[in-house]
């Protein structure tokens, strides 16, 4: 069995971190499916899927992380041709737009302390819809 479901949601971009946790759960019990995998896709290459502890102190050491690691004001070749969002497509690729996650006996297979959420790297506000794909039995 195949299920999709969408997740639309606002950002404000410059690392914005969303937990979708709630959302994704959500969507694989609708599903219907009790075991199989959870796939979580972002479109776009200014934004990525993970998991990580979503505290405070965490998504800061993530956002400080990145910004050391592709830093917005660097020289993008990117950038040359009028944009500013080089720094965008450099964490986007760098993090990856997508996260699955094994669905056992109805539930997500996170660890205690895992939560699934969407950064939005770009340089404005975005409205992103993100797609739950669930596929088992």
């Amino acid at each position: 069995m195949v299920s999709t479901h969408g997740i639309s949601l606002k950002t404000r971009g410059d690392n914005d971190v969303h937990d979708i946790t709630g959302e994704v759960a959500a969507a694989a019990t609708e599903s219907g499916v009790r075991n199989g995998i959870v796939t979580v896709f972002v479109p776009g290459s200014t934004a990525g899927i993970t998991a990580i502890e979503y505290e405070p102190g965490m998504i800061h050491d993530l956002q400080d992380f990145l910004e050391r690691t592709a830093p917005t004001d660097a020289p993008y070749r990117h950038n040359h041709g009028g944009d500013s969002n080089g720094h965008a497509h450099v964490r986007s690729a760098f993090i990856g737009p997508s996260l699955s996650v094994p669905l056992i006996d109805g539930r997500l297979g996170l660890g205690t302390w895992q939560q699934i959420v969407l950064i939005d790297f770009d340089d404005r506000p975005r409205t992103r819809q993100v797609t739950v794909q669930t596929v088992g039995e």
